[in-house]
């Protein structure tokens, strides 16, 4: 019988591909620094009113509050429309910065009806949540029940409970777009300042 074949011969070892670089870690603030805009969002009524909607339904689905605070003073806006929608007792509370990238400070604080209630706490909009957690801190002082954020937009890395849309475009308001200057009723002029950076 003739001889079998040589059996073939064994497949060459697999070369292991080339070690990779290691790659940098995210920095862990990676977050904080916030984008500069890139662009302008021009909210009109009827759009604040569809947002004011989505927040009180969102709201509604997690979370019943007995009062709703609204900071003035873009807060007290969106504050009264939600708490009117969720058909909840409304208050404010004001705080301001006496300069210009100033800390925020309290000039009226929250009222006295929140102590033992379920209290909600809205505002425009939120960046560093500085303004935000100087308002919670005077609400938990008064010693309620539970306490939630809400803001109709998120524009940097502080996350509230509740918010409506997260942006990173200048926003423009339809409440005070315009303003009396000398008698006139002129474009608020830092918005036409933005609008002019930022070829609007």
């Amino acid at each position: 019988m003739p001889a079998p074949p040589p059996p073939p011969p064994p497949p060459p070892p697999r070369t292991p591909p080339p070690p990779q670089p290691p790659q940098a870690p995210r920095p862990r603030n990676a977050r904080a620094t916030r984008k500069a805009p890139h662009g302008v969002l021009e909210v009109d009524w009827p759009f604040f009113g569809e947002m004011c909607r989505a927040l009180a339904l969102k709201i509604f689905r997690d979370y019943d509050p007995d009062v709703v605070i609204g900071i003035a003073r873009a807060g007290v806006i969106p504050g009264a429309v939600v708490a009117s929608i969720l058909q909840r007792d409304f208050a404010s509370m004001a705080i301001t910065r006496t300069e210009t990238g100033g800390r925020p400070v309290v000039i009226a604080g929250p009222t006295r009806l929140v102590t033992g209630r379920r209290v909600l706490i809205v505002d425009e909009t939120c960046d560093t949540g500085a303004t935000m957690k100087l308002a919670l801190n005077a609400v938990r002082e008064l010693k309620p029940a539970a306490v939630k954020t809400a803001v109709s937009f998120r524009t940097g890395e502080f996350r509230p409970d509740f918010y409506a849309l997260e942006t990173d475009n200048f926003i423009i308001l339809p409440w005070d777009r315009e303003v009396i200057i000398d008698g006139e009723i002129v474009m608020r002029p830092d918005y036409a300042a933005k609008l002019k950076d930022l070829g609007g």
